[in-house]
This record gives structure tokens, C-alpha cells and sequence, in this order.
């Protein structure tokens, strides 16, 4: 029987004959993302959901979707798609995240010189039949400064573009490496340095817990009088209120919003604010982009519902379905120990290595480097995936160097991965063991086992008696209860590492207290 894919939103009809050329039947409703009612009750007779943002992949539509397989975004975002509960079904969720790239740095760009010279309400002002020349007066954008926010695939375009405007272009981004803004002509810098310095902010990356509101009421007040923002990126990422009032005060001279907190944005305090341009979400909305994301949406979920193949997967790794048996557990391993240095990482990252020793040296180790790498990135990308990660790690300038060698030390077969960022260099091991489950084994070369849990604390200290049961003390008075405690040491009063997993999330407070212990170095929460 062939697979049947709804495709409940406007999509490019490109989409419906790929589908159709690789065997699959298709039902075209693009509206049907709106009936939230009709939708719910059709879904359980399909094995893929093609989408764009208008249907809601929420918990209670995936759980009526009895033999759903497949959920595909034609776009990059997947805000509208409620992942864990997908994973938790078996239900693979695919974005396009290269097909709209050009067009929304495009838009960006235009937006910014909507702004630089008022042109819509000069539009709406000449249309009214009224002659307001000096009503509009305009700034250059030529010899001004762009700060960008996130200088990734689609920033690293903007930038592009802004230097052939010959603008001065500054980039706060972590992942960012000194040689890779050299090589884009930007000029790395902090975050405050950067509102210090800019003429227009635009801003480019997703929305994360680290990224919401990162333009904040303080990060406005500290940024340049006269300042132009932009934002084509996610709503979410701008506190719309206190760019209000820093629009009503003239401290922020103008803004353009692509994308809003809540949308569709039929109300928003920011509406009415001087100087202020609005679009409707239309970064990808151009006829090249659409037919881009409509093309590769469809291609993967068909190679994925007749071939088992996977492609730009945001919750399961790149591999065939020939060697998923074998390698999956080696796979969830890879992401655990990008997953475990990326969480402690918060300086620029310069390169990779992942050594592969004994019978994982044999395996597909691109779909393993690319987990690694996709674990890695994922505390500040939240959307990228193990076919997206290379890209987006080379867009930053990180190496990445792979070796493979026999069966050495008391293991038969491990992964280390080790991590160089402008401070340090961290190293991580693990392995499987006969159940099939990933171990981390060594840690910064001190020889430790533990497992991957939801719950972790991550404590490296100076070796001193008395400080494991001051540490358990800090978390019986705060009721976490321990699950797991591995300790380990490089010698006797050397450095020594704590990994405990505990049965629930702990607060900053907690944190903070086994930070103020006696001879704790570092105290970080981290979650698999």
C-alpha cells in the first residue's frame, strides 16, 4: 500500500508531484491547517504531514495521528511542531533549513532601508495626495555600523550584502571563531561593545532560553542613541514593549519587525510607534524560496516513507535503514558527548576532534560526526540537526578532524571527543556496553563512569576530604534526592570531577550554593 501524505498548508503544487513521482498518494487541503477540528479527526489516516507555520503539530494532533511517520516543515523553523511529543510517538520531524536562506538576508536588507528612509509611511503619505518632503528625512546606511546578532548561514549573508554597502560590519555570535569573521569581513565582538557601536542592529538566530528577549529593556537603554533595529529572525527575541518606548523617546530611531511574540500579530503594542515598519512573517516569501523549501520538504519525506532514508531530521540522526540497527546506540552516544561539552562550553569554539577506536572506527562515523556536532551546537542553535550541523559548525570556522585506530586500552571500542575553544581544551569518552546504552567513561582525561540522565550536575573541585559530604549536604537541605554519583580524580588532592544525577531539575539557587563550597572550581546543570 502506498504511504498517503496530507499536506494541510499553502505548499508550492512542485510539492504534490514529487510525492506523487515517488509513490506516494497525496491529499492537497492547504487550508486545512486552520480547521484545527477537521484536522484532528483526518490525521490518523495518514503516514506524513507536510506543513508550513498555519498547522499546529500540537500534542493532542499528534496523538490522534495513529500511523503518522513523518512530519515535514518546508522552512526553517519548527516553533508551530511540538518535537518531544513527536519523539515520543516514533514520529521523525524534518525542516528545510538551507532553502530560504537568500531570501530572508534579502529581506533583511530591504527592511533595513525601509527604515533608513521611511519609506512606507512616505508611500502612504504620497498616496494621500500630500507632498511631505521634508517630512522624511533619511540616513545613509554607507560608513554606518551593523551589529549583527548571530553571523551564521543567514547572518554570514547579510553580512555579505551590508559590506557591499560599504558598511562597517561587527558580530556578536559564541560559535563564531577570530578566523572565520576574518574571513567573512566582519569584526567579532562582545554583545555590549556592540549596541555600544552600531547604527542598525539585525538580528539572526533562533529562539532559544538563551536568545529570548536578548534585545531586553537594559540591552536597549544601552544601546547607541538613534539606533535603527531589525528583526526577521523569530518573535520572541525582542522585548516589544521596551522597544515601544524606546521608539516613542527617540532613543530608538526606527524598526522594522518581520515576526512578532505572538502572531498572526492583529494587535501589538508596537503598532502605531514612530518609524516603525511592519511585515506580515514574509522573510521566505518569495517564488524562488517557496519552491525551494516545497522541493526538498517533499523529497525527504518520500525518501524517508519508501526508503527509510533520513534527511535534515531535527529529532533522529542522517542514516539508512540497512545500518540504523547497529549504529543507533552508537549514534545517541555521539550526541550525548556533544550534548555534554557544548552545555559547559561558553567561549567560541575553534576546533573538534573525534577519535573513534575498535568496532565504532568501522561504522558510518560522518552520520556519528555529525551527531556529535549537532549535540554540540544545539545548546544556542536549538534548530539545528546531524545533517545541518556540519554546515552550520563550518559556517562558523570550526574544524572538525576525525581519527580511527584499533581496539586500545581496557574498552573494545570507544568515541573521544575533544573540544577546543579560545580558553581550553576539554575532553570527553564514552562507550556502549552490552546493553546497548551509552556510557561516558573519561572526562578532561580523568577515568570516570557514569550515564547520560534528564538531571545532572556537572562539579569539578580541588581533591579535599569532607567535600562529598558537603556537596550532599547542599542537596538533602535543598530535598534533591541523588540517583547516581560518580566520582573521579587526576591524583590524590589533584583535581578531582563529581557527576551526580538527581531526580529533579535544580534551580540557580542550589547551583549557586555548591558553587560557594570549599574548593569547587565550576558547578554546572546539565540535561540529556
Amino acid at each position: 500500500m502506498a504511504p498517503r501524505v496530507l499536506i494541510s498548508d499553502s505548499l508550492s503544487p512542485t510539492a504534490v508531484d514529487i510525492f506523487k513521482a515517488r509513490g506516494c498518494e497525496v491529499m492537497f487541503e492547504p487550508s486545512l491547517g486552520k480547521d484545527k477540528d477537521k484536522l484532528l479527526s483526518m490525521i490518523g489516516e495518514f503516514d506524513g504531514l507536510a506543513i508550513r507555520s498555519a498547522t499546529k503539530a500540537t500534542p493532542k494532533l499528534i496523538e490522534a495521528a495513529s500511523n503518522l511517520k513523518v512530519i515535514g516543515r518546508a522552512g526553517i523553523g519548527v516553533d508551530n511542531v511540538d518535537i518531544p511529543a513527536a519523539t515520543a510517538r516514533g514520529i521523525i520531524v524534518m525542516n528545510t533549513p538551507f532553502g530560504n536562506s537568500i531570501t530572508t538576508a534579502e529581506h533583511a536588507i530591504a527592511m533595513m532601508f525601509a527604515c533608513a528612509r521611511q519609506i512606507p509611511a512616505a508611500d502612504a503619505s504620497t498616496q494621500a495626495g500630500k507632498w511631505e518632503k521634508s517630512k522624511f528625512m533619511g540616513v545613509e546606511v554607507t560608513g554606518k555600523t551593523l551589529g549583527l546578532i548571530g553571523c551564521g548561514n543567514i547572518g554570514s549573508i547579510v553580512a555579505d550584502r551590508a559590506i557591499g554597502l560599504r558598511m562597517k560590519v561587527v558580530a556578536y555570535d559564541p560559535f563564531l571563531t577570530p578566523e572565520r569573521a576574518i574571513e567573512l569581513g566582519v569584526e567579532k565582538v562582545e554583545l555590549d561593545a556592540l549596541f555600544e557601536r552600531a547604527d542598525f542592529i539585525t538580528l539572526h538566530v533562533p529562539k532559544t532560553d538563551k536568545t529570548a528577549n536578548i534585545l531586553s529593556a537594559e540591552a536597549i537603554k544601552a544601546m547607541k542613541p538613534g539606533v535603527r533595529i531589525i528583526n526577521c529572525a523569530r518573535g520572541g527575541l525582542v522585548d516589544e514593549a521596551a522597544l515601544r518606548e524606546g521608539l516613542d523617546s527617540g532613543h530608538v530611531a526606527g524598526a522594522a519587525m518581520d515576526v512578532f511574540a505572538e502572531e498572526p500579530a492583529t494587535e501589538n503594542v508596537l503598532f502605531g510607534a514612530p518609524n516603525l515598519v511592519c511585515t506580515p512573517h514574509l522573510g521566505a516569501s518569495t517564488t524562488e524560496a517557496q519552491e525551494n523549501v516545497a522541493l526538498q520538504v517533499a523529497e525527504q519525506m518520500a525518501d524517508y516513507l519508501t526508503t527509510g532514508a533520513v534527511t535534515n531530521a531535527l529529532n533522529s540522526p542522517s542514516i539508512s535503514a540497512e545500518e540504523a540497527p547497529r549504529i543507533k546506540p552508537y549514534v545517541a552516544l555521539a550526541e550525548y558527548l556533544g550534548s555534554f561539552a557544548g552545555q559547559l562550553t561558553e567561549t567560541a569554539i575553534e576546533g573538534v576532534t573525534i577519535e573513534y577506536a575498535g568496532e565504532v572506527a568501522d561504522m558510518n562515523t560522518k552520520a556519528l560526526s555529525s551527531a556529535a556536532l549537532a549535540g554540540l551546537l544545539r545548546p544556542l542553535l536549538s534548530t539545528v540537526n546531524v545533517v545541518s550541523a556540519p554546515a552550520m559548525a563550518k559556517d562558523r570556522g570550526i574544524a572538525l578532524e576525525e581519527t580511527k585506530r584499533g581496539q586500545e586500552g581496557a574498552y573494545e571500542t570507544y568515541m573521544r571527543l575533544t573540544v577546543k575553544t579560545e580558553r581550553q581544551t576539554r575532553s570527553i569518552a564514552g562507550t556502549v556496553f552490552a546493553d546497548g546504552k551509552p556510557r561516558l567513561i573519561q572526562i578532561k582525561g580523568i577515568d570516570m563512569e557514569g550515564s547520560f540522565g534528564p538531571n545532572m550536575l556537572y562539579v569539578t573541585n580541588h581533591d579535599k576530604p569532607g567535600f562529598i559530604g558537603r556537596l550532599g549536604s547542599v542537596l538533602g537541605e535543598s530535598g534533591i534526592n541523588i540517583a547516581t554519583f560518580n566520582l573521579g580524580r587526576a591524583a590524590k588532592g589533584d583535581d578531582a570531577i563529581a557527576l551526580v544525577e538527581v531526580d529533579e531539575p535544580v534551580g540557580e539557587t542550589v547551583i549557586g550554593a555548591i558553587q560557594s563550597l570549599e574548593g569547587v572550581v565550576q558547578a554546572k546543570r546539565l540535561s540529556f
